[in-house]
């Protein structure tokens, strides 16, 4: 994980991380391209054991997507959820509730069919919280991004 400036927001139990990779439904990839920085919001799947955590995505079988990522693998990414506006007395004193992961990490296109499916499975078992089967064929005509967390920081107000 990395170091947050806010201690007081630090999310610092895998508890807190998982509520916010349970709730949230879309993450934001920001990839390289020539002008600057792409972001796209995508739903995901994803798995966190041992302090690992790894996405995936899932994509067209050709795009802008798939070029920058093939070009330049390196990712950042955010996911947030509870939001909540927090009224005051005055403008300066109102807040918002929220959690959040942000991080960066390396993409990678999952070539080997039997990953593609586990990724499929993992995903929509995160999107609807039923367990989908995928065969070969339903496999083909997807490209599945495995997206490898290389640091990460969880930070909430409640």
């Amino acid at each position: 994980m990395t170091q947050i400036r806010r201690k007081d927001r630090e999310m610092k139990g895998q508890e807190e991380i998982l509520h916010v990779l349970d709730t949230c439904k879309v993450m934001r990839i920001g990839m390289y391209d020539e002008d600057g920085i792409y972001i796209l919001p995508l739903n995901f799947g994803y798995t966190y054991e041992e302090d690992k955590l790894v996405f995936y995505v899932h994509a067209a079988l050709e795009g802008k997507k798939l070029d920058l990522l093939k070009a330049n693998p390196k990712v950042g990414f955010e996911l947030d959820c509870d939001h909540e506006l927090v009224e005051d007395k005055t403008a300066c004193q109102y807040g918002f509730r929220y959690a959040s992961l942000v991080g960066k990490g390396r993409a990678e296109i999952v070539e080997e069919t039997e990953e593609k499916m586990e990724a499929l499975s993992i995903l929509m078992k995160c999107q609807t919280g039923k367990h989908f089967e995928f065969n070969e064929k339903m496999a083909s005509i997807v490209t599945v991004i495995k997206i490898t967390a290389e640091e990460f920081s969880g930070k909430q107000r409640k």
